[in-house]
């Protein structure tokens, strides 16, 4: 599903227009990315949390040449869905 299946869903199911719509989906995107650049996590009830960790400074081997280089730090973005969306996948996997 892409960001214009998501306008066009929001339009069908809430009578609002395109315009409207496109905003709306906009919006909600936009605060999400404002709060996990903040460093602060989004937890939806029934669909999951989004976490933005910190993963430090590692030594890692660079696989083609065999050497060693270091990783440095940096932030990852961690999705864990909420048990009530993990039932909901597996039902429909039935």
């Amino acid at each position: 599903m892409t960001k214009a299946d998501l306008v066009e869903n929001v339009y069908f199911r809430t009578g609002f227009s395109k315009k409207e719509s496109a905003e709306i989906v906009e919006t909600v995107f936009e605060l999400i990315k404002q709060t996990l650049e903040a460093g602060d996590k989004i937890k939806i009830a029934g669909f999951g949390n989004f976490i933005v960790k910190q993963k430090a400074t590692r030594r890692g081997r660079n696989p083609q040449t065999g050497e060693e280089i270091e990783i440095s730090s940096r932030k990852i973005l961690t999705f864990k869905p909420s048990q009530v969306l993990k039932n909901a996948i597996n039902e429909g996997a039935n």
